[in-house]
């Protein structure tokens, strides 16, 4: 009946137990993490949109989600930058001396002539004097256009403020022309040049306001005769022009230099856009347009991308995973708490960006990041941490990027990448839980060292860098604490026996082992004779040698319920079974694997461990006291069942349980050996081994004859670093007679 219901409890199990192993369980698990990936990275690559029309009003504010340009504000920045600045003018020179020099030269000519009347005179001096005015500015601007080529608006400048601005000398002035002499022009001419040098020496935009000042100038002069002064002036002031020309061109390519050299002004990641209650005006519409927050002009690209990155991200673990011989590859278990310490990354990495700004954008630094790598490491594998570091950086560099025109911070990626291959260094050999902390302690030293090289390189202020330095301190102790706090948790979550908590179990000082040490010396003894035999078989064949170990330590606790009854504690004392009947020792002797699990149960230790303690001794037969009962069987005319005197099991499970067993009768079987020999040694050894294979004790574990083999072998190296003193060596030959 018993066998029944053990059998029926090992079919529910295997039902339980099945997902551990199930395929379509594992593709749910990995499709698990992607969508953990894509949801930690969505509101950083994809923007949130808004169904929002024009001239509605905004039911709540909105925030850029990326860092954009205000296009009008950046418009108005470049039209004001333009309105400063001041128009180019062109100056350029007419040739008024010139004009000067032909007019006087042209009026000695035509007053030399004395065939020439009067009347014809001051007819040619009509024709004449504009003439010469018109063509020697004509000349002029022609120089001008050869030498501004191209500049065809600076021409039509000159030509109509010249035409716009010429003077036109009265009509009664020409009638005195004729009447200069010599001697008259003589006189006149230079102090024309002089005044109209003294004007023009000015910039002259406005020639009317240059002539109104000829009157004073001429009356200041030398000349006496007042028509003398009258034809000066009149001669100043046709000759005088407009010397300062607007060049709009020149303009043109100045304001639009300095329209480029303005920086565009831009709404930072995480401003506000819209203000709740706001109208939603024309300006507003085309800046929620550029920050592609409209929904009817939302782009779902980056939502293909962000799949196709959560894919590549999966992909890598799976085909690390699919290619390496770690248990993840097989055991979903594992593969859960993977994703489940992702997961917990991620979230840490999160809540520190949602304090993330512009007034502290460094505050990056304070994400624990390397919860993960360390958890990984501890509880699954280095391997693994370095692939999951890898992801970590990347997503790191997303999330706390704030620069909308790049889609990651290599800062933060770099720092994250650093730190979290350093706590897989630092961790992978650890033996205590405070060697956590100090591991926390030398992540932040590495954490700070790479933050200080990257912010020398990039000239950063002071105060940032201290800021800097304070968040990757505190990140470091952070992440030591998350991880004692949540160590526990997965242990005893998915009944895992981290190196650390394995190593906190063998220390003689816990209750169990106190209480073996000081009621069962000898069982204490045998534990730790056990425990160093189980290792190196163990590791010998690659299975969890500190498991073994630690295992051994426990596996026989429940015998400290009746310690006088076990060999090994019976000094000098009689033995209580030879006064009992075998059956009842049976009892008492099967009894202490049941003890020691409820033992084991009772002071929380591991499942693990409470397995080995279970199962180390299987179904085996307890074949002294089966034989003593058929002897007393068969005087009283009665039969013996074999069954009746087999442990209660169940057979190991696991290779370590298996083999703490093969190395607990070992250790018994040479013990009880005198002066034990290597043959012997090695015959006993062999024999357990055999006889406990034929008795099917390996059927439920996946032990092979190769690994039983290798097993044997190291058992006996070991056995005999053990018992090398009482090994017997054949005594040395007698010497030969000469």
């Amino acid at each position: 009946m018993k066998k029944e219901v053990a059998v029926q409890d090992m079919q529910t199990n295997t039902k339980l137990s099945g997902w551990k192993t199930s395929f379509p369980v594992r593709l749910l698990l990995l499709f698990a993490l992607m969508l953990i990936i894509c949801m930690t990275l969505f509101s950083r690559l994809i923007p949130q949109t808004f169904d929002i029309k024009l001239g509605a009003v905004a039911e709540k504010n909105i925030y850029a989600p990326f860092q954009i340009e205000n296009s009008v504000a950046t418009e108005k920045a470049k039209e004001d930058a333009a309105k400063k600045l001041q128009p180019v003018y062109k100056i350029a020179n007419l040739r008024n001396e010139a004009m000067i020099d032909a007019i006087y030269d042209r009026i000695l000519q035509i007053n030399a002539d004395p065939d020439v009347k009067f009347e014809d005179k001051v007819s040619v001096y009509r024709t004449v004097i504009p003439a010469i005015i018109s063509d020697t500015e004509k000349m002029a601007i022609r120089t001008i256009g050869e030498n501004n080529f191209g500049n065809d608006t600076l021409i039509d400048e000159i030509n109509s403020k010249v035409s716009d601005q010429k003077y036109r000398i009265p009509e009664e002035i020409y009638y005195k022309f004729p009447r200069l002499t010599k001697e008259d022009v003589a006189a006149m001419a230079p102090i024309t040049r002089e005044i109209v040098s003294k004007l023009m020496s000015d910039q002259i935009s406005d020639a009317q306001t240059a002539r109104a000042k000829v009157a004073e100038l001429v009356n200041s002069s030398d000349l006496s005769k007042n028509t003398l002064r009258e034809l000066v002036q009149e001669i100043a002031r046709v000759v005088i022009t407009p010397n300062k020309f607007l060049d709009q061109k020149a303009t043109d390519d100045a304001r639009g230099e300095v329209r480029e050299n303005v920086k565009p002004v831009y709404i930072n990641q995480g401003d506000i856009i819209v203000n709740e209650g706001d109208v939603i005006t024309d300006e507003i519409y085309k800046r929620l347009k550029a920050a592609e927050l409209l929904k009817e002009k939302a782009n779902y690209w980056p939502h293909v991308g962000l799949v196709l990155l959560g894919l590549l991200f999966v992909a890598m673990i799976y085909l690390f995973v699919r290619q390496s011989t770690l248990p993840i590859r097989t055991n979903n278990s594992q593969l859960l708490m993977f994703v489940l310490i992702f997961a917990i990354n991620m979230i840490g990495m999160k809540v520190v960006a949602l304090g993330q700004n512009p007034e502290y954008p460094f505050i990056g630094y304070l994400a624990p990041a390397a919860i993960g790598s360390m958890l990984i490491t501890i509880l699954l594998n280095p391997q693994l941490a370095f692939i999951a570091s890898v992801l970590f950086s990347i997503m790191s560099s997303i999330i706390f990027n704030m620069h909308g025109t790049q889609l990651f911070d290599y800062r933060y990626g770099l720092v994250t990448l650093v730190t979290c291959f350093a706590s897989v260094f630092v961790i992978q050999k650890a033996s205590q839980r405070s060697s956590i902390l100090k591991a926390g302690i030398l992540i932040s030293f590495i954490g700070m060292i790479t933050i200080v090289s990257l912010m020398l390189l990039d000239n950063v202020t002071r105060q940032d860098m201290l800021y800097s330095l304070s968040f990757s301190a505190a990140s470091g102790i952070l992440t030591a604490v998350f991880v004692i706090g949540l160590l526990p948790f997965f242990e005893t979550a998915f009944g895992i026996l981290s190196p650390l908590k394995l190593v906190e179990l063998s220390n003689p000082n816990h209750p169990l082992l106190r209480k073996l040490l000081t009621e069962t010396p000898g069982t204490y003894h045998h534990s730790i004779m056990v425990g160093n035999l189980a290792e190196s078989a163990a590791e010998s064949i690659g299975a969890d040698g500190l498991l073994c170990r630690v295992g051994s330590y426990y596996h026989d606790i429940g015998k400290t319920k009746r310690p006088s009854y076990f060999i090994e504690n019976q000094t000098n004392i009689e033995n209580p079974h030879d006064r009992i009947d075998p059956a009842l020792s049976k009892s008492i002797i099967t009894a202490h694997a049941r003890d020691g699990v409820e033992m084991l149960k009772e002071y929380n230790i591991p499942k693990p461990i409470r397995d080995i303690a279970e199962q180390h001794h299987g179904t085996t037969l307890l074949t002294f006291f089966y034989h003593k009962a058929r002897k007393l069987a068969e005087e009283e005319g009665r039969e013996v069942r074999e069954e009746d005197f087999r442990y209660e099991g169940p057979k190991a499970q696991c290779k370590e349980a298996a083999v703490v067993g093969i190395a607990d009768c070992v250790e018994a079987a040479v013990r009880s050996l005198r002066n034990p020999t290597i043959e012997q040694i090695d015959t006993m050894v062999r024999k357990i081994i055999k006889s406990r294979l034929d008795d099917g004790q390996f059927n439920d574990c996946d032990l092979t004859l190769k690994e039983l083999d290798t097993i044997a072998k190291t058992l006996n190296e070991s056995l005999l670093g053990i018992f090398h003193s009482r090994i017997e060596y054949p005594s040395e030959l007698p010497a030969k007679a000469k």
